[in-house]
This record gives C-alpha cells, structure tokens and sequence, in this order.
C-alpha cells in the first residue's frame, strides 16, 4: 500500500500574520520593563539556565489586566491555549507556558523591591511631560483592598470531644438523673409528658 505525506497548507507563521498583533502595543510601549527585568532576572551565569520569557511574562501581567483577568491561574489557563495572546504578551512559539509558582516566584521578587515605584514614578513623570496631565492634579490613591491573587485564610474551626458510645457510668447515669429531675420541676404542666399530666384536675389545667 502506498503511503502519501500530506503537506501542510501552511505554517503557524503564516496564521499568526493572518490575524493581528497589537493589541496592547499601546499600553506596553508606554511601560520600560528594564528595570523589573533587572530586578528578576539571573545575575549569575553559574547553575541552571533560565528557560522562561521573563520579559513577556511582565508583559503578561500587563495584559492580564487590560483583559480583566481575575487570578494567576485564569492567566495560565488563557496563555496555554491562546497562541495569538502569547504572541501578543511577547512569548515565542517555541516558549513553554509559565506555570503559577514561576509566576509566584517573580511576583516576590517584584514585590521585595521598590522598582514598580520607581515604574510609577517614569510614567508618571512622562504624562506630565507630554501634558497629559497637570501636577497640580496628582493624588494617590491609599485605599486598602484586599488581594484576590490569595485564597483568604480559612477559620480554624474548635473540635469537640465526641460523644462516648455506650452505656453511661454510675456517677454520670445520677448526675443525668438529678439534671432531668431539676428541668422537670422548672416545666409547666403541658410542657411535661402526659403520664405527669393524667393525676392534675381540670381545674388546674
């Protein structure tokens, strides 16, 4: 039986300029990531080498929240099948998806360090320089919120003694006893069983 290769149409090349690629060229253009990269980066050339697009996984960070993505996670999910949005973060084809704790582990460093104020304060400065905006108009905003990349701590919930099976002992059988006696005198007559109830008059009901 003869065996005849099909040949492909064409390559994921030709796909990725069919479809356009600058969505977020505005915003990441306006953003110099070189100082974060110097904060994440490797300084050594000593030990592993480093396999991650560290430059697109900032740049992920970014789109993440122009595409209004909730979590990490979500990220990862949207990155592992999206071809055109990792191209759009700037990741190769041939790069492999981060996973959450590469992301986790860059996010602590990041945030051990004050390079995303001084981020800020470039941007900030470069509006100002553009006119965009006006010093006189700058505030910052302190508001205290609460992280959603962190599951809340959970509650620690008190665990009771379960209760012993089994027939009570002779001291614990009298103290059942003396309380059933204590919470009958307290009830009225028709909270109390009917055998209780058969000697009371009329009158008295």
């Amino acid at each position: 039986m003869t065996i005849i290769r099909q040949g492909s149409l064409f390559d994921i090349q030709d796909l990725y300029d069919l479809e356009p690629t600058q969505r977020f060229e505005a915003v990441f253009s306006t953003i110099d990531i070189d100082p974060i990269l110097a904060r994440v980066t490797k300084k050594s050339l000593l030990g592993r080498p480093v396999e991650l697009n560290y430059a697109a996984m900032i740049y992920s960070l970014v789109a993440r929240l122009t595409e209004r993505i909730p979590f990490i996670k979500d990220l990862v999910k949207r990155l592992k099948p999206d071809m055109i949005f990792r191209l759009d973060c700037g990741f190769l084809v041939s790069d492999s998806v981060p996973s959450e704790a590469a992301y986790s582990r860059m996010v602590t460093l990041i945030s051990e360090s004050n390079v995303l104020e001084k981020v800020q304060e470039m941007i900030l400065h470069q509006a100002i320089t553009e006119g965009f905006i006006s010093d006189d108009t700058v505030a910052i905003d302190a508001t205290h919120f609460e992280a959603r990349d962190q599951a809340p701590p959970k509650e620690e919930k008190i665990k009771t003694e379960p209760k012993k099976r089994g027939r009570k002992s002779k001291a614990e059988q009298e103290q059942w006893l003396i309380q059933q006696a204590e919470l009958e005198a307290t009830q009225s007559i028709f909270e109390k069983k009917i055998e209780a109830q058969l000697d009371v008059t009329l009158d008295e009901l």
